[in-house]
């Protein structure tokens, strides 16, 4: 029984990471021009989750700074800190971090499953307000963070409900993300 329910966990991850392939492939080559704009222009990339997005968005930073599948210069990035004790008892301290680090031509990555978590939303409002560019993760239909961003924003909706599988897809999706960068940056790598 509990084998069983392994092996379909694996086999509901497959599934929708086939299903949204096809939807999200655009977008996130989108996701990627926008992030190469940034970086050529020398811009630098805020990003900042809520829950286990905290972890996305660290991971994406960390593979911006160490370099993804190959040794390359670094790429000026942030993942902003919702520790409160570090910021005091504000509310928004994504928004306060966009616009104290923030500046016309960086780009934010807001990672948020359900789409609604007011830091993140409020982050995405500061950033406006600095007139960077945005690249959101959600999952189910956006929640309000469709709502807030511009035509010129993009948007990665992997359309499920389960939070797990929404952050199994994001994870794939930053690795895209990032191998992208670096593919149009320095070129085809061969695989190993």
């Amino acid at each position: 029984m509990l084998e069983q329910r392994i092996q379909q966990h694996f086999i509901d991850s497959a599934d929708l990471q086939y299903q949204t392939a096809q939807d999200l492939g655009k977008p996130i080559a989108d996701a990627v021009q926008a992030m190469l704009a940034c970086i050529t222009g020398g811009g630098k990339i805020l990003a900042c989750g809520s829950g286990p997005s905290v972890g996305h968005a660290l991971q994406f930073v960390a593979f911006c700074l160490a370099g993804f599948e190959r040794e390359r210069p670094e790429f000026a990035a942030l993942a902003l800190s919702s520790d409160s004790a570090l910021l005091g008892t504000t509310q928004q301290p994504f928004a306060r971090q966009v616009r104290a680090l923030g500046q016309a031509g960086d780009l934010l990555l807001a990672l948020c499953v359900d789409g609604n978590d007011a830091g993140v939303l409020a982050a995405v409002e500061a950033a406006h307000e600095r007139d960077m560019s945005i690249v959101a993760l959600s999952g189910r239909s956006a929640g309000r963070l469709a709502s807030v961003l511009r035509e010129t924003d993009v948007l990665l909706c992997v359309p499920h409900d389960r939070a797990a599988r929404v952050l199994e897809v994001h994870t794939l999706i930053i690795h895209c993300l990032c191998d992208g960068v670096d593919a149009q940056l320095f070129g085809e790598q061969e695989e190993s």
